[in-house]
């Protein structure tokens, strides 16, 4: 068990409900059970920043601490939001302070937003799980319990149209199988993307059948770690509407519109004036 306080923003609940991952469980206390790639960890709040992880300290300085984002200073983000300039924004930062924006695997995250589309966070999280349990790798935790890993871009290619519309994808499924083979036969190379810049890694995206714009944005920014990347869903485009309608200022929040952005998302879908 590794015990940190985290003077920055961390705020689980927070995190788990802004959108951006899929498979996080909720446990008693305010804890969550996280799968990333092959590992596992049970994160428990203490109060008063403090966290325990269920791991020792070299797993949390080499896998969690980067997942969770912790080299970024979030309230210096927060800050540069002026209350007089942007108080719809500022009141967004404030209301979803303890947001971080995961830094996640990027095939899990590309799967996972095509799987999203035109679906609610239940469906989505069901999908999800049952593709895991169909070839998802088993494992068991330091605590003892068993869970499973995101399945590899081979094993879901083995799955056959049966097994796969079973995981209940419907028209996704051509997506997600199209998806694996490019990965597979080197046509995407997901880990040269977090490196070619927001342009190329969006081109290539795009280039996915039944990947657009608004699901490349989401792996660009929860998966390829691009922060100025923004995608726009119905509660975001609301907020635009209504807020700003002369346009989003890419260029005054540049390069944390992504971080902006899940503050917006999480206040739209929390707080009734959009409803």
């Amino acid at each position: 068990m590794y015990r940190l306080r985290i003077e920055d923003d961390l705020d689980l609940t927070k995190i788990a409900d802004s959108g951006q991952c899929f498979r996080w469980e909720a446990l008693a206390g305010g804890a969550y059970r996280i799968v990333h790639r092959a590992h596992c960890v049970t994160v428990t709040p203490r109060g008063e920043g403090v966290f325990d992880f269920s791991c020792d300290e070299e797993e949390f300085r080499s896998v969690w601490r980067e997942y969770f984002d912790l080299g970024t200073d979030y309230r210096a983000v927060r800050s540069r939001v002026r209350r007089e300039e942007d108080p719809y924004l500022f009141d967004a930062c404030e209301f979803g302070r303890g947001i971080r924006i995961l830094r996640q695997d990027p095939w899990e995250t590309l799967v996972s937003f095509i799987i999203s589309q035109n679906r609610n966070i239940p469906a989505i999280k069901r999908s999800i799980e049952l593709i895991c349990r169909a070839v998802g790798e088993r494992r068991t935790d330091s605590l003892g319990g068993a869970y499973t890993l995101f399945p590899t871009p081979v094993a879901v290619l083995a799955l056959d149209d049966e097994a796969l519309s079973a995981c209940r994808l419907g028209y996704r499924c051509r997506y997600v199988r199209a998806a694996a083979r490019a990965v597979v036969d080197g046509t995407l190379d997901l880990r040269a993307l977090q490196d070619c810049g927001e342009e190329e890694a969006l081109k290539a995206l795009t280039a996915l059948c039944g990947v657009g714009i608004k699901v490349a944005s989401c792996v660009l920014l929860f998966g390829l770690h691009y922060t100025d990347a923004f995608p726009v869903d119905v509660w975001i485009r609301r907020v635009l509407a209504q807020e700003y309608p002369q346009g989003w200022p890419m260029e005054k929040y540049s390069p944390y519109n992504g971080i902006y952005q899940q503050y917006l998302f999480f206040r739209a879908r929390t707080q009734p004036e959009f409803k």
